[in-house]
């Protein structure tokens, strides 16, 4: 709880000025979300008391209440949306009941900080601006775009009531984070922000925890080439797309000089296991579902060429996706369709089939697999590219900046005083 915090931000103990944040997040767990997980520490490193609230994990992130490298993290019980539009409301429902819990237990802080999706979060943020918290809203996704690629209904009455959610959103927000700069211009043009309260924080890999290891041939299977896939697997995510690409590879150029490793789950993870069962690729397609830090490690450093099978729809092509990040920290070469925002993250560190063009997203892989001295090249312009003009670090100064102008001449009513329960606080 909050001590008592004089009208200049120091505390009357005589301790150190300090400034509480709060970070909602209903889409994954923390710290599995990586994304958040790093602003956390960034905000803690910069002397901020972190708060999170999220749902808490199926096999990892389960605890109900964790403090964790100083950021103390308040889980609740979510189940995941199956199938139709009940489902999400159900899911949405439960999530949005017990932020809105946790928040009043979590007391007044400086800054409520929400990722979506959904574009709700907003609501159980309330409770807080309403006594001086100024809102920052982080737009990990653009939802009305992600709802007419995942769902393919059109602009139907529920694409319109997510488009009113996100202008709902903009609205209460003081300052929007963005991941790149696609997202940035919809929020101004879109969304009405002014373009100085919009700040680009690209997400980036962990460069200290994330490396490349030795490679281990065994994990080729026996074949002299190892393809990878990391990611989630959804309706917009391509993985359908890329398993067809692989029976044209086998089929069309007759290569079976190679194993495939798709790592990661999702909705569709069953379907995508029966589409390879269906395209005679059981064989040389390997299914992990989600694994660990250092087994991802070993994977990686050991592929030859990573797949990036996202096809063009209204959302894949303005969003970056982590997967090509973490292909180029481990110096992977890259097989993408060309979409906009991925040329943006990996310039010449892919190749680019016409979007959608399973044919050709074939015969790059084969052109790849056959020119060693290519691959390598590639892999150190990635590599080059994470250090530089995409590290984290330049992302780390983004996201402090867009908190110094969330609290620019701004002190929060609440914050400057004890919680009110009718007996005096204590930190």
């Amino acid at each position: 709880m909050l001590g008592d915090i004089s009208l200049d931000g120091t505390t009357s103990g005589g301790g150190r000025p300090g400034r509480r944040a709060l970070i909602l997040v209903e889409n994954l767990s923390v710290p599995f979300d990586r994304r958040v997980w790093q602003e956390c520490t960034t905000l803690r490193d910069a002397g901020w008391t972190v708060h999170v609230i999220c749902p808490r994990g199926e096999k990892r992130d389960t605890e109900p209440e964790a403090v964790i490298d100083g950021v103390r993290i308040h889980r609740y019980p979510l189940r995941a949306a199956t199938g139709g539009p009940a489902g999400y409301l159900r899911e949405y429902g439960t999530a949005l009941w017990h932020t809105a819990r946790l928040a009043r237990k979590v007391g007044p802080v400086h800054v409520v900080h929400a990722c979506n999706p959904p574009d709700l979060l907003f609501l159980p943020a309330r409770w807080l601006t309403r006594r001086g918290a100024r809102f920052v809203f982080d737009q990990h996704d653009l939802v009305p775009e992600l709802y007419l690629s995942r769902f393919d209904r059109g602009k139907d009455l529920l694409y319109r009531a997510v488009c009113a959610l996100e202008r709902l959103t903009y609205r209460a927000a003081d300052i929007v984070i963005a991941t790149n700069e696609s997202y940035r211009d919809v929020a101004v043009s879109r969304g009405g922000k002014r373009p100085e309260d919009v700040f680009v924080v690209r997400s980036a890999p962990d460069t200290d925890r994330f490396q490349p290891v030795p490679p281990e041939p065994e994990l080729k299977r026996g074949k002299p080439h190892l393809l990878c896939y990391l990611g989630v697997m959804g309706p917009q995510d391509g993985v359908d797309y890329a398993l067809r690409s692989l029976a044209k590879l086998r089929d069309e150029t007759g290569r079976t000089d190679w194993h495939a490793v798709f790592i990661g789950g999702g909705d569709t993870f069953d379907a995508m296991v029966e589409l390879s069962r269906q395209l005679g690729l059981a064989e040389q397609v390997q299914f992990t579902g989600r694994i660990p830090d250092a087994d991802l490690a070993r994977y990686l450093s050991t592929a030859d060429v990573c797949l990036s099978p996202d096809p063009r729809n209204p959302l894949n092509d303005v969003s970056t996706m982590n997967k090509v990040l973490e292909y180029m920290v481990m110096g992977r070469p890259i097989v993408s369709f060309d979409l906009k925002e991925a040329r943006v993250s990996a310039g010449e560190a892919a190749v680019y089939a016409p979007a959608n063009d399973e044919a050709e997203f074939a015969e790059l892989i084969a052109r790849l697999l056959d020119d060693p001295e290519q691959r390598a090249r590639m892999g150190k312009i990635g590599q080059e590219r994470i250090s530089g003009q995409l590290s984290w670090r330049n992302s780390q100064a983004s996201l402090l900046a867009a908190y110094a102008a969330a609290c620019r001449d701004h002190t929060p009513a609440s914050a400057v005083a004890p919680v009110s329960t009718g007996k005096r606080q204590h930190s």
